[in-house]
């Protein structure tokens, strides 16, 4: 299949590409961008007038709910939202049932994604068998399954002794780990951030601290075994000011922040809104503003959805009891745009958060557009106002806290290794 995709505004953060420029495609490749041979004849032509241009999105934590919780999503559902967002590469987590502990599972999602033909998906293999905190996990033969970090996800890891040993080995092969600094016993039970909104509403808080004690610990070992370590989902103002300090002394560490964190705080829960219980939890709006400040000056490396679909019934309960989560796969552009936009960035600023920057942290060849390269492209209308309701999202799960909001930025096209696999009605 050969595409020409022309009149669009390209921009390719990595690249430092900003133009109008056409962009041609052939055997799921970028042949050039500009002008090509005389010879080159389209099957298909993209008119993008009016649109961006730009890599497809890379997300760092998409729950896509397999194996275990397919009724809360499915695999086909949660796909079919993510090139419907303009995401073409996905990390997912290995909070799974069972976690993604072996290689068998690890091959299994793979396959069932790769035939799906839709965006490439990323396992993030347990860091301890059954994501138990006792025993690490065959880490050489979870990367040979195609595993392209290792995690915790959400569950606590308690002994510091095996998180040191699991940084060394990392460490050894090169191997990446994730980890989202939260002390398990300073947020036992807690549900929501340790502030004025908590001590209205009677529910158990999560202080900041419990995000800076888990941080010092993993900075002092990543310092002590050299490990890459990427900080998952920070929130916390004083935690954005650790790893500030962490990567002035040059010690290998990324972070991101989840997009909700991004425009959210404490003083959105209201009354008790579930929509609102996530994690980490909401923090206050200083906490707020420094991720925002952070974002924009690079100390945090990147964005990412944190898409967690839940099941209606899950998130009907009262706030304490219900499961946390959002879904954000389809929120991530135009959430990102809303950033940039009110933090004074550039597009370019923004999209590298979600594109360029993102693919570094996962270690893949994404997020760019280059002569030669997989032809992963996200074409989409920065002036298009639409209405988030349950309707418009293809997620099975329609858990957000941004349910009725009008954003700008919608997704016409999505491309994936050549073929358009996404194409609004």
């Amino acid at each position: 299949m050969k595409i020409h995709i022309k009149n669009g505004r390209l921009i390719d953060p990595r690249n430092g590409v900003d133009a109008n420029h056409d962009v041609f495609i052939a055997a799921g490749k970028i042949v050039a961008i500009g002008k090509t041979a005389s010879a080159f004849t389209a099957n298909r032509t993209i008119d993008a007038s009016g649109m961006i241009v730009c890599p497809g999105l890379v997300d760092l934590a998409a729950r896509l709910r397999e194996p275990g919780f397919e009724y809360m999503a499915t695999l086909e559902s949660e796909m079919e939202a993510a090139i419907a967002g303009g995401v073409t590469s996905l990390a997912c987590p290995p909070d799974t049932d069972p976690p993604l502990d072996e290689p068998g599972l690890v091959e299994m999602l793979k396959f069932r994604a790769r035939n799906l033909n839709q965006a490439h998906v990323y396992p993030v293999g347990a860091l301890t068998e059954g994501l138990n905190g006792l025993r690490l996990t065959e880490m050489a033969e979870l990367r040979d399954a195609g595993c392209v970090a290792f995690s915790q996800a959400e569950a606590p890891l308690t002994d510091n002794q095996v998180l040191f040993y699991a940084l060394q080995y990392a460490a050894t092969f090169g191997f990446p780990v994730w980890l989202r600094p939260q002390d398990p016993t300073l947020a036992r039970n807690g549900v929501a951030h340790d502030g004025q909104v908590a001590t209205r509403l009677g529910l158990p808080a999560i202080p900041a601290c419990a995000e800076t004690v888990a941080l010092s610990t993993i900075l002092l070992l990543a310092r002590e075994t050299g490990a890459r370590v990427h900080l998952a989902r920070l929130s916390s103002a004083e935690g954005v000011d650790m790893v500030r300090q962490a990567k002035a002394l040059n010690l290998p560490v990324t972070c991101d922040v989840g997009i909700h964190h991004a425009h959210l705080s404490e003083m959105d829960v209201g009354y008790f809104d579930p929509n609102c219980y996530l994690t980490p939890p909401l923090r206050s709006q200083r906490d707020r503003d420094a991720l925002r400040r952070a974002l924009a000056d690079g100390t945090v490396d990147a964005l990412c959805s944190d898409h967690t679909p839940v099941d209606e019934d899950a998130k009907q309960l009262p706030f304490a009891e219900a499961e946390a989560g959002a879904t954000g796969l389809e929120l991530l552009l135009p959430l990102t745009l809303k950033w940039a936009e009110e933090s004074g960035a550039s597009l370019a600023q923004g999209l590298a958060k979600i594109t360029s920057e993102a693919a570094r942290i996962l270690g893949i060849d994404a997020g760019h557009l280059s002569p030669g390269g997989a032809a992963d492209i996200c074409i989409f209308d920065p002036e298009r106002y639409w209405k988030i309701e349950p309707a418009a999202l293809k997620s099975q799960g329609k858990n957000t806290p941004f349910l009725g909001i009008e954003v700008r930025g919608k997704v016409r096209y999505t491309l994936v290794d050549g073929l358009v696999v996404y194409e609004a009605k």
